[in-house]
């Protein structure tokens, strides 16, 4: 399938002027439009653009509040839970990753969990925001039901991702974002959309059995947990999945395991409510709570080049750090320009046309 090349800066105009149709205020449309780009910057194209009109939709089925009052409901110190008001997780999660911030700037480190979201876009853009700030940041999320357990065909779980963000010196920053299933949901449409078969591992049929159709969670199949069998570790997966729902929801009243609302519109809302909307948790963890941020930063930077300049196996230049192809990927495209396939060019005009709207790639 053939892609077209867009400017970030065009895309970013139309995107946040979408969300403004939809009722956010310009500075929440403004958030919501650098979290949602910062994916097709970073290469993960399954978690930008590609998704604006998802989040329409969500937004036409009233599952998703334009203008949220979002708002801390309990804190200490150093924790928070905050309720999104039902807003666009690309709004509620920024907000709540700033408190983790601010809380960490005060006592040392920060820690938020956040009930009554939705769908935050990618976990780095959130676990990032602590670098400028000489933090650690971290960001996860739970998700829409899809993930069988270890020896099970029941959904039970999201691809609930991890991020984990640490600033260095003279070198970029350690930045591990990374679902807990073998590859996210987000893949598996990429392939659907260029009609492709999926790897084997990464998903199983209805019965359990493995299988390489893209298409297979529309005929009752389900993701796989990291590692894809238990052969592979997939029940590390699944624990570090069930970890990330813990964190999110039931530390902060959301909902959880096969109750969490589905991202497609079309999907119907679980009969069973335990909690409220989907939920996320945030911590940010200043480096000087625990040793200097000079020797902290050589330390870093000595571990970081420790691994660049490690033997490769033969084929390969160079072992990569966490974050790497992201970073490497923006430069480029902030160059370039972001390519989307035609399928995702294709939802962004009926997008324009829905909101008296123009795109164009200049």
């Amino acid at each position: 399938m053939s892609t077209q090349l867009f400017s970030y800066e065009r895309l970013f105009d139309f995107t946040r002027k979408v969300f403004e149709s939809m009722g956010c205020p310009e500075e929440q449309a403004t958030s919501a439009t650098q979290v949602l780009l910062s994916a097709d910057l970073r290469g993960v194209d399954s978690h930008g653009v590609a998704r604006l009109s998802g989040y329409v939709r969500l937004w036409e089925a009233k599952r998703v509040n334009a203008t949220p009052d979002i708002k801390v409901i309990h804190e200490t110190p150093s924790t928070a839970v905050v309720d999104g008001d039902s807003g666009l997780g690309l709004v509620v999660a920024p907000v709540a990753m700033d408190i983790a911030i601010q809380k960490a700037k005060e006592v040392g480190t920060g820690w938020v969990s956040v009930q009554n979201s939705n769908h935050y876009g990618i976990a780095a853009a959130h676990a990032m925001k602590a670098l400028v700030h000489d933090m650690i940041g971290i960001s996860m999320t739970n998700a829409s039901p899809l993930v069988a357990p270890t020896f099970s065909t029941a959904k039970m779980l999201g691809t609930n991702p991890i991020c984990v963000a640490a600033p260095a010196g003279s070198q970029p920053p350690f930045v591990m974002d990374m679902a807990t299933t073998t590859a996210a949901n987000g893949k598996l449409e990429i392939l659907q959309r260029k009609n492709q078969e999926a790897p084997l591992g990464w998903v199983q049929d209805a019965e359990g059995n493995p299988t390489t159709d893209a298409n297979i969670l529309k005929k009752g199949g389900a993701l796989l947990p990291l590692g894809g069998d238990r052969e592979h570790g997939s029940h590390k997966g699944y624990a570090l999945g069930a970890m990330v729902d813990i964190f999110s929801a039931l530390l902060s009243g959301a909902n959880y395991a096969p109750w969490v609302p589905p991202f497609p519109a079309y999907v119907p809302m679980p009969a069973r409510q335990p909690g409220k909307g989907i939920g996320h948790f945030f911590g940010a963890m200043r480096i000087d709570a625990f040793r200097s941020v000079e020797e902290y930063k050589r330390d870093m930077d000595d571990w970081i080049s420790g691994f660049r300049n490690a033997r490769t196996l033969p084929g390969h230049e160079k072992v990569l750090i966490p974050g790497d192809p992201e970073r490497e990927m923006e430069e480029l495209r902030k160059k370039e320009g972001i390519p989307l396939l035609d399928a995702v060019v294709t939802d962004l005009k009926q997008l324009a046309e829905r909101f008296d709207l123009s795109l164009s790639t200049a």
